[in-house]
């Protein structure tokens, strides 16, 4: 890696959540703009290249899953120099916030998109549903979805019995049914496991001409999570930014999982379910002989081959295949929302780049040569007064 990559490597993982926020809009401030969006919503944007990805991702979800606690734009600007917006939500929001609404109306009518050569919207299980509703703001944009929900509205949806506690959220103003939203995209794209029956339902409702179904079957709920084991999502990214993820190479990236214990778990699984004892054989001599074996499973030259019964004989290989990764399934850190998303600014050390104007402020979008007027952290689109910390 060069110092190029290097020079944007932030790492937060031994803060507390206040420091952690305080961190974050820190480094808002410094490479681009931070925004509170309200109690339970806060938006970063860290300024590098030509090439945008506007991230959707919960607090917990980036402190369980990321090593130095950061937003997974902020890998992308370390190691391929693009730039990053990342919106950050306090729990399982949905991102359902008029805040947002008038943060991306806001961004829309500034042009803040035009400005970049490419724009990436990326988001997982409900911060799917995000990504894809929100990317109606950017034209053109390239969507990536995880597992995305199309909507929860139970008049579309009411035989997913999951969110219950979000349906009394209206899905159906601003921003609302993912599938429609994703229309205005260059190119969409939804990956899932066709096994979850109510996932692949989900992705059914996003067939259009311009997306792209990738299925991952056997990977379970957390894809997110296993993604990120395998250190594939920057790869992935980059696809969808230069329009490689063909079906094809797609394949040929997922490979990785024949060396991923989970997935090899629940095909096992799988193959034993269905009493498919040949395939399940060779499935446990295939792990064997690639992956490192326990030795219980070593036989010496001199012992004599025993008949093992397929679930018997994988039982002697939980050691190579180790425990399931905890990820997404344990619960995250406390998301409860108290004051704004974000700690209250700091006095700012200089004009950020590409901070959105007021437009209720009746200020014009600056011209290229003339820098953006900036606009206060924390500033409410309604004109009223920001709630106490």
């Amino acid at each position: 890696m060069t110092a190029q990559e290097n020079r944007f490597a932030p790492d937060l993982s031994t803060l507390s959540r206040s420091e952690w926020l305080t961190a974050l809009r820190r480094i808002g401030e410094e490479f681009g703009f931070a925004e509170s969006l309200g109690k339970k919503h806060a938006g970063i944007f860290v300024e590098e290249g030509d090439t945008l990805l506007v991230s959707f991702e919960s607090m917990g979800a980036i402190e369980t899953l990321s090593d130095t606690r950061t937003p997974l734009g902020f890998d992308m600007v370390g190691t391929r120099g693009w730039s990053s917006l990342s919106l950050l939500s306090r729990g399982d929001t949905w991102f359902r916030d008029p805040e947002l609404y008038a943060f991306f109306d806001q961004l829309l009518d500034d042009g803040f998109f035009d400005e970049f050569e490419r724009v990436i919207f990326y988001g997982a299980g409900p911060a799917g549903y995000a990504a894809g509703a929100y990317s109606v703001a950017a034209p053109g944009a390239r969507v990536m979805m995880l597992q995305p929900r199309a909507t929860l509205d139970p008049r579309m949806t009411e035989w997913d019995d999951r969110f219950t506690e979000m349906r009394r959220q209206s899905f159906t103003d601003r921003y609302g049914y993912a599938p429609d939203m994703i229309e205005a995209a260059q190119q969409g794209y939804v990956l899932f496991d066709p096994r979850d029956r109510l996932d692949a339902m989900h992705a059914a409702l996003f067939a259009r001409p311009n997306v792209a179904r990738l299925r991952m079957p056997f990977m379970g709920t957390t894809l997110q999570a296993d993604l990120r084991t395998l250190d594939l999502l920057p790869a992935l990214l980059s696809a969808v930014a230069e329009d490689r993820l063909t079906t094809e190479h797609f394949a040929q990236l997922m490979r990785i999982r024949r060396d991923h214990p989970p997935y090899l778990r629940r095909l096992l699984a799988r193959l034993d379910a269905e009493g498919r004892k040949g395939l399940a054989r060779s499935l446990c001599r295939n792990v064997v002989a690639r992956m490192e074996a326990p030795a219980s499973a070593a036989a010496s030259p001199s012992s004599k081959p025993r008949k093992t019964e397929p679930h018997l004989r994988f039982s002697g290989l939980q050691n190579t295949l180790g425990g399931a990764r905890a990820t997404c399934g344990g619960r995250a850190p406390s998301d409860a929302a108290t004051g704004d998303a974000l700690p209250p600014s700091s006095p700012p050390q200089g004009p950020p780049r590409h901070r959105p104007s007021d437009a209720r402020e009746g200020t014009a979008p600056p011209s290229a040569a003339q820098p953006r007027k900036p606009r206060r952290f924390g500033a409410r689109t309604s004109g009223a007064p920001p709630p106490a910390c």
